[in-house]
């Protein structure tokens, strides 16, 4: 597992002097598992959100992030206005803020992977996808035969922070000043560099 996420939490276990364990799970299981105690923190791109804010605590801000849209050539839309439409369908990760914003259940399909969401795009199955900036570029560039790019126009902008049970404050407290000092010593931005071009 690579990115910015597994990166700033290694970088937050060595300040803390503590050994990382990375779990691979479901976007929409993450929130959860950190609420019944499963997990310590939760990284994923997460934004803080008012839902979440009832189920778990969250750290300060790491990383902004960007919502954007993948459509194919030739299709139903072609503009951030389209996605209004009827007979719309919008496909996005289950359980991330893009489907929370995308217009309700009646004009969502959520999928476990984006990878699936794409590929149901460049199917027929659903007519865009809703995601973050980055694995969007990864994921046109690997389907570069397929027609698809991304709107000019961002959906929204987001900042990502730790998810963090609501009975461990000190756990949030440590966490919150590591990366206080990963942003002050440069370590944080270097990371982001890495992956964000």
């Amino acid at each position: 597992l690579v990115g910015i996420d597994v990166e700033v939490a290694g970088a937050i276990a060595e300040k803390l002097g503590m050994k990382l364990e990375v779990v691979d799970i479901a976007f929409d299981s993450i929130v959860s598992g950190v609420q019944a105690g499963k997990y310590d923190m939760g990284m994923a791109g997460m934004t803080v959100n008012e839902e979440r804010l009832e189920q778990v605590n969250f750290s300060d801000s790491y990383s902004t992030g960007i919502q954007v849209v993948i459509v194919k050539e030739g299709g139903k839309v072609q503009s951030l206005d389209d996605m209004g439409a009827d007979g719309v369908i919008i496909g996005t990760q289950s359980g991330t803020t893009g489907f929370m914003y995308a217009f309700g259940d009646e004009k969502v399909k959520g999928f476990t992977k984006t990878t699936d969401a794409v590929a149901a795009l460049i199917n027929g199955q659903v007519d865009c996808v809703m995601l973050d900036n980055e694995p969007a570029k990864a994921l046109v560039a690997a389907n570069a035969d397929a027609g698809l790019s991304i709107l000019d126009t961002a959906y929204t902008v987001e900042d990502y922070a730790i998810a963090i049970n609501k009975d461990n404050n000190d756990l949030l407290t440590k966490v919150n000043a590591a990366l206080a000092e990963l942003k002050a010593d440069g370590t944080l931005q270097g990371i982001i560099d890495k992956y964000i071009k």
